[in-house]
C-alpha cells in the first residue's frame, strides 16, 4: 500500500510555521493551557496534579469516554475510542476496505479520506461539490452513485473546505440511501457543534445508523488541535472490535495528558463553544464586509456552520499565482484550491482564528489593485 503525497499537509508544512500571517487556519483560536487549566473542576484538577505519566488504557481513559458519550444520544462509552484524529480516518479504512470495495466520498475532501481507501484497492466514486449560489451537494446525485455493491459512503458535516452544512431533510436522505443500500457510513464530524444556529445541529451519524461510525474531536470546534484528542463512536460492536485490533499497531493507546486536558475541556464545553462562536461571528461580520467589497471579483456565501469556507476567484486572478503572491510580498498564506485537486479557481478561507479581521485586511489592501 503505497499513499501519495498529502498536498494539503505539503503546502502547510511549507508555510504554516514561516509566514507570518495565516488566512486558511481551520480550526479555531487555540486555547492556551492555563485557560483550560483555570476552568477545571476539583476532580480533573485532582486528576492533572497528580498525573503519572504512565501508559493508559488502550480504548482510552474510562472518565473520558463516558465525558464524550454524554455528548450524544443514546451512546454508550463502550460505543467509543479514543484516537488521534488522523489516526481515526486511517484505522477506519485500513480495517473496514478491500480491494474492489465500491466507495464513495464527497470531493473535495480532507484528502486521508479518500486517499488511504484508494491504496487499500478501493474502486472510488467522488460526489462532487457545486456551486450555484452557494456550494451544494445534490442528494439526487448520491443516490444514482450508491447501490447495492456500495461498501462505504464517506461523508463530512459540516464540510471542509466548503462550509457545507447538509439540511436535516438531506441528512435524512443521507441515511435513507445507506441504509437501503446496507452501506457502511462514515462522517467526519469535526466541526459539529460549531453551528451558529443550534437549531440547525444535524444528529450525529452514529446516533441514527447502526453500521455508520462518526469520527469526533477537539481540534475545531474545541479549539485544542494540540491535544491530539479524537474518538470513533459506532454501535457496531464488530466494527469497533476491528478498530480496537488495528490500533494496537498504530499509538497503542493516548498520550496521558491529552486524555486528562479532554475531560477538562468536555466538562467546559459550553464555555469552550461559545468563545469559539463569539469569534466566529465577529469575524462573519468583517468577511461579509470584505466580501461586498469584492463581489465583482469574488463569489462568497456566508455560511452557517464551522469555521471554514471555499470563496470563488474570478478566472481573470489564478489563484495559485496569487496564492505565491501573498507568501512572497505579504508573508501571507492562503490555501489554493488546487491542493484538492479540484478544478475550481478558489481558496480556503479559515475565520475562527482571533487576529482573522487583522489579516484579512492585509488580504484586502493587496487585492484593491484588482478593483
Amino acid at each position: 500500500m503505497k499513499l501519495k503525497p498529502f498536498e494539503l499537509e505539503r503546502y502547510f508544512s511549507k508555510y504554516e510555521f514561516s509566514a507570518s500571517h495565516l488566512l486558511s487556519s481551520s480550526d479555531c483560536e487555540p486555547y492556551k493551557l492555563s485557560d483550560i487549566l483555570d476552568n477545571a473542576d476539583n476532580q480533573t484538577k485532582e486528576l492533572w496534579d497528580n498525573l503519572k505519566l504512565s501508559y493508559t488504557e488502550s480504548q482510552g481513559n474510562p472518565i473520558l469516554l463516558n465525558e464524550i458519550a454524554k455528548l450524544y444520544k443514546d451512546i454508550n462509552p463502550s460505543n467509543v475510542l479514543q484516537i488521534i484524529p488522523e489516526e481515526g480516518i486511517y484505522i477506519v479504512m485500513r480495517s473496514l476496505i478491500s480491494e474492489d470495495d465500491h466507495v464513495i466520498s464527497m470531493s473535495p475532501c480532507y484528502q486521508s479520506l479518500e486517499e488511504v481507501a484508494i491504496a487499500q484497492g478501493a474502486r472510488l466514486d467522488r460526489w462532487n461539490a457545486i456551486y450555484d449560489n452557494g456550494w451544494k451537494f445534490d442528494i439526487d446525485e448520491l443516490d444514482k452513485l450508491c447501490t447495492k455493491n456500495t461498501h462505504m459512503v464517506i461523508i463530512n458535516t459540516p464540510h471542509n473546505p466548503t462550509g457545507v452544512l447538509f439540511t436535516k431533510d438531506e441528512f435524512d436522505r443521507i441515511i435513507n440511501i445507506v441504509k437501503k443500500n446496507n452501506c457502511i457510513l462514515f462522517c467526519d464530524e469535526m466541526y459539529r457543534f460549531l453551528e451558529f444556529d443550534a437549531s440547525l445541529r444535524l444528529p450525529s451519524a452514529c446516533e441514527v445508523y447502526e453500521n455508520a461510525i462518526s469520527l469526533c474531536g477537539l481540534s475545531k470546534s474545541f479549539a485544542m488541535p494540540g491535544t491530539r484528542c479524537g474518538w470513533l463512536i459506532t454501535k457496531n460492536n464488530n466494527y469497533l472490535n476491528e478498530f480496537k485490533t488495528y490500533k494496537d499497531y498504530t499509538t497503542i493507546c493516548a498520550s496521558a495528558t491529552s486524555e486528562v486536558l479532554g475531560i477538562i475541556a468536555l466538562r467546559q464545553k459550553d464555555i469552550i463553544i461559545n468563545r469559539n462562536l463569539d469569534i466566529v461571528n465577529k469575524n462573519l461580520e468583517r468577511l461579509d464586509e470584505f466580501a461586498d467589497k469584492y463581489k465583482s471579483i469574488i463569489e462568497y456565501k456566508r455560511p452557517v456552520a464551522g469555521s471554514i469556507c471555499m470563496p470563488i476567484l474570478s478566472d481573470s486572478i489564478n489563484v495559485d499565482v496569487l496564492a505565491q503572491e501573498l507568501i512572497d510580498q505579504k508573508s501571507l498564506m492562503i490555501l489554493p484550491s488546487s491542493v484538492y485537486s479540484i478544478e475550481e479557481n478558489a481558496f480556503r478561507l479559515g475565520f475562527g482564528r482571533a487576529n482573522f479581521i487583522q489579516t484579512l485586511d492585509i488580504l484586502d489592501s493587496y487585492l484593491e489593485k484588482y478593483l
